[in-house]
């Protein structure tokens, strides 16, 4: 079983409203109570929260279905249903949510507390007495909740850390951070050890950050090869870039000159770490031999404008000297870094002409509408009810929806299609006069559908 996941579908639903109520007071002495029905509750929302102390999807790995409460059914003497309680799913820092079908980036969550909702439960139907008006005193009718959004979203964690450790396979990363901060990975002698993301917490005098540690990188590591490019993700909001180099090996064709021009190149390959600051750190120098590797190729990596550390992770050689570099940079880092604000979360709502929805010809006889009010009102209508399926008409005659459909060149007995072509509520479309100069039926009837 793993145990540790960055990248999991899950598939969430939040709660229905509840249902309107129709009902009519009733008391002795007082045959013409009026309507009384409560109003249905609204459906729980489900909520990305990001947590301080989750550091991974695991959970979502093995549980990826989450549904919120639903609102319950409004009742009568005017008592509105209840609302579904929230589904508070938490999250690590530096979760990036993606819709699952098309890969869009909805939301980057950083920061402890930082919340979104991720699926907006429906809102509650209403009661007939929030329906009376001077020209319906008496509805026989309610409205029907509103279903809950579901949808498939991706999680993608990437590791939030000040540095991040980059080498080949036992170059003795795991082993660095172990030696550095109170992190316990896993240390053997023998390739990809490392199967997750490390994180280890460092204290250099006064300054306090964080380091991660990345499965090592191989030649195609940027092409899928290896482990590399499952974990690249983890390296690419850390602040600094610190290449661990193996001055201990023994295999052919490798130097430490080599070793790092081919972890450039992969970076390089993969992108989005452009203008990172780099250190080197060549390591093992616990090893004769690797001490005077060490010294040999340490004035070629100056030479390049970086700054280099000779250190023994058995040891702990040099490691002070590097810990006290790295913390002065990353609190330099961190004064030179502008104050993060809030993002802001733009909603773009598609364009359906000034009215509020669209009316499509698709052929002679066949009409689509397309708009949220229309597609609403749909939802919420109970069609064995024929005075709510007059209510439906009233409101699309006072929206326009008539009058758009005649300017289409619909006649009676047309075809209309409220909402997707596949899936959408389909009626032959018979031009209706208003509620208003209609004699109201019995209650729960309407004239104009006898």
């Amino acid at each position: 079983m793993p145990d540790f996941v960055d990248q999991v579908i899950l598939h969430v639903r939040a709660g229905d409203g509840g249902n309107g109520c129709a009902s009519v007071h009733r008391e002795k002495f007082k045959p013409l109570g009026g309507p009384d029905g409560g109003n249905g509750g609204r459906g729980g929302d489900v909520i990305l929260e990001v947590d301080p102390n989750t550091a991974t999807l695991l959970e979502y790995h093995h549980r990826p279905h989450r549904k919120a409460d639903s609102g319950k059914q409004g009742q009568g003497s005017n008592r509105d249903g209840a609302n579904g309680g929230d589904v508070v799913l938490p999250v690590p820092s530096g979760t990036v949510v993606k819709d699952a079908q098309s890969g869009e980036v909805l939301v980057d969550l950083v920061g402890v507390g930082t919340r979104y909702v991720i699926a907006q439960g429906g809102h509650g139907g209403l009661g007939n007495a929030a329906l009376a008006s001077a020209k319906r005193k008496a509805p026989g009718f309610a409205l029907l909740g509103e279903p809950g959004d579901a949808l498939d979203v991706m999680l993608e964690l990437k590791s939030v850390a000040d540095v991040a450790l980059v080498g080949f396979p036992s170059a003795g990363k795991s082993s660095l951070i172990a030696a550095l901060s109170a992190a316990k990975p896993k240390i053997a002698d023998y390739p990809f050890t490392t199967l997750i993301p490390n994180l280890g917490v460092v204290t250099a005098g006064d300054h306090i950050f964080t380091v991660a540690d990345v499965p090592g990188l191989i030649p195609g590591a940027s092409e899928g090869k290896g482990l590399g490019h499952e974990f690249l993700r983890h390296v690419e909001r850390c602040d600094m870039l610190l290449h661990v180099i193996d001055c201990a090996t023994m295999e052919p064709g490798r130097d430490p000159v080599t070793d790092y021009e081919v972890i450039e190149a992969e970076l390089r390959a993969y992108g989005k770490l452009e203008g990172r600051p780099r250190m080197v750190v060549l390591n093992k120098s616990d090893v004769p031999d690797a001490r005077e590797l060490a010294e040999l190729v340490r004035p070629e990596f100056e030479e390049r404008g970086l700054r280099v550390f000779t250190v023994s992770a058995a040891t702990h050689d040099g490691l002070r000297e590097l810990t006290f570099a790295m913390g002065e940079w990353v609190a330099a880092a961190r004064a030179n870094r502008p104050v993060e604000e809030p993002t802001r979360l733009v909603i773009r709502p598609k364009q359906l002409g000034e009215a509020g929805f669209q009316v499509r010809r698709v052929n002679d006889t066949i009409f689509q509408v397309t708009g949220e009010k229309p597609e609403r009102w749909i939802r919420q209508t109970d069609f064995t009810n024929d005075e709510a399926v007059g209510y439906l008409a009233d409101r699309l005659e006072r929206l326009g929806v008539e009058q758009e459909l005649v300017k289409a060149g619909a006649t009676a007995g047309a075809e209309v299609v409220i909402g997707p072509m596949e899936g959408g509520y389909v009626f032959d479309w018979q031009p209706t006069l208003n509620a208003e100069a209609v004699r109201q039926g019995p209650r729960g009837s309407d004239n104009r559908l006898v």
